[in-house]
């Protein structure tokens, strides 16, 4: 889908019991349905147009990266999504292929492993635009609970809120528009519970919003 990226990963085996082990209680595919058929039918549309229409730079970013350093253009992580389900997801790789895969804030000295252009697409955010994949096949929504690494403090912290792990993981959120990578594990696992009780139209158009206020700011973006 995107030039020189690898193919997507399958979970890897490490993490394919995460939900079994800590989330045994969780009803999976029972869990209520946020925003039902029509907020689905909202992400579809909107992932499988911002797809088309991003195409070229989508292909110009995936060629720079693999340009400017060893490596594929994607980065595909373990992340923990709808009912603690593990899934593969993408990003445009920031980082050097030694780096460790853990939360970007967590990692020591983590600047010196970025790639040439790996902090200009993080500030950017472009790093995330290889997640409208995640969101067409449904896997994640255009606004929900970011997905976090199994290793996150705060993908553990979830399972004390079951809400936070109700909606399918967004590409943007409520804590993303609130305090983004600055926040607290404890605060980022509020704000998406917050979500999961509270969910309306009106609160994703606000998020959407914020969140491109936010990017044009690039404000709390590490």
């Amino acid at each position: 889908m995107f030039m020189g990226g690898e193919k997507p990963q399958a979970v890897d085996r490490r993490f394919a019991g995460f939900r079994s082990r800590f989330a045994p209680g969780l009803p999976g595919a029972a869990l209520p349905s946020v925003g039902g058929v029509w907020k689905r039918a909202f992400d579809v549309a909107g992932s499988a147009g911002a797809l088309v229409f991003l195409s070229p730079l989508l292909l110009v970013l995936a060629v720079l990266v693999r340009a400017t350093s060893p490596g594929p253009s994607l980065f595909w992580s373990q992340r923990i999504g709808r009912g603690a389900e593990v899934f593969a997801m993408p990003k445009f790789r920031t980082m050097r292929i030694d780096a460790p895969v853990q939360a970007r804030e967590s990692i020591e000295n983590a600047d010196v492993l970025l790639t040439p252009i790996g902090a200009f697409l993080r500030s950017s955010s472009l790093d995330e635009l290889p997640q409208l994949y995640c969101v067409l096949v449904g896997q994640m929504s255009l606004v929900g609970p970011r997905p976090l690494l199994v290793n996150d403090p705060a993908a553990h912290a979830r399972l004390t809120r079951p809400a936070a792990l109700v909606p399918r993981p967004g590409v943007t959120g409520l804590a993303q528009v609130r305090g983004r990578n600055r926040l607290s594990a404890q605060r980022k696992v509020r704000y998406d519970a917050l979500y999961g009780a509270r969910w309306s139209w009106r609160l994703d158009a606000r998020i959407l919003a914020d969140t491109v206020k936010y990017v044009v700011l690039r404000k709390d973006v590490l």
